[in-house]
């Protein structure tokens, strides 16, 4: 899987198609991603000590990876991910336009 936890992504398809938002999560057995403010779904939590009245809260749920597409913000465009070899270290590259991906800071 060629996205990762911080990337922006676009939404391609589904309820929230369109949206730009950044990467929570990734789940790569599954193939699936968790989107900031993408798919949300309403969780019931029975009452424990810490929270004794229980509720119901509202959190994101996973979607599949081929439902995102990385999003350039300075080009403001969406592109799926290669992976070229660039002397001794793999580095990502955009397959529309084939500008590179410097990775940034791991959260």
């Amino acid at each position: 899987m060629k996205i990762k936890t911080g990337d922006k992504v676009k939404v391609i398809s589904g309820h929230y198609k369109g949206t730009v938002a950044e990467v929570k999560a990734v789940d790569k057995k599954n193939n699936k991603v968790i989107v900031e403010g993408v798919n949300m779904v309403k969780k019931s939590l029975k009452p424990t000590q810490a929270n004794p009245d229980g509720g119901i809260i509202e959190k994101e749920a996973p979607i599949d990876a081929s439902n995102v597409m990385y999003y350039d913000e300075k080009s403001k465009t969406a592109s799926r991910l290669g992976v070229k070899v660039d002397g001794d270290k793999k580095v990502r590259f955009m397959k529309k336009g084939g500008k590179e991906i410097k990775e940034g800071k791991k959260k």
